[in-house]
């Protein structure tokens, strides 16, 4: 089973209402992940998740499946990708979560918006330090409102870079191997060359 990444926007939430606004992320934005990358969501990342017909993001508060606060499937959750990033809107429940979450944005304790996700195409640029890892498309899971945003649940990102690395050392290794075979098949017709002379 693929593990959920967590990420956070520190883009202010907003209230009208019941309805919540604000952004899960923003693209193009580089993010230093645990001093272990840099990171970055590309534009279109989430396009996949938002035209599929089969998809339900859950919004939960604080990553916490048993504090529903909407769902796409029932329209209480709309989710759109701008110029900025992918812009979420919440309907929020007449429930206990609801009404807390709704005073806890108007009171400013409520800072931002997270986002679980399962990446599906992702690129790592090494020849920088630390390493930047380009996110392209992922399978969305989650949109949270949450405290404290912060970047977490960097265990899959490590495995993607540590197998860029291994496909980057495979590729020179390769290209190890042409060049090796190139020159032995470039003396091989020299020296011919200078037999038949």
């Amino acid at each position: 089973m693929t593990k959920v990444e967590k990420r956070a926007a520190t883009q202010p939430v907003a209230v009208d209402g019941m309805t919540v606004a604000g952004y899960a992320a923003v693209f193009n934005s580089p993010t230093n992940i645990g001093d272990m990358w840099q990171e970055v969501v590309a534009p279109g990342a989430f396009a996949d998740t938002l035209r599929a017909n089969d998809t339900d993001v859950l919004a939960l508060y604080s990553h916490e499946i048993e504090r529903l606060l909407g769902r796409q499937s029932s329209g209480t959750l709309r989710l759109a990708e701008d110029d900025k990033g992918l812009a979420v809107e919440i309907d929020l429940p007449d429930t206990t979560d609801g009404r807390d979450v709704a005073t806890l944005i108007k009171r400013g304790d409520l800072k931002g918006m997270s986002f679980g996700f399962c990446v599906t195409h992702d690129e790592w640029d090494e020849t920088v330090t630390p390493p930047k890892r380009t996110i392209h498309a992922v399978d969305l899971m989650e949109v949270t409102i949450t405290a404290s945003p912060a970047y977490e649940d960097t265990e899959c990102g490590m495995r993607s870079l540590e197998q860029a690395q291994v496909e980057r050392e495979q590729r020179q290794r390769e290209a190890e191997k042409k060049a090796d075979n190139y020159f032995k098949r470039k003396a091989e017709t020299e020296q011919r060359v200078r037999g038949i002379r």
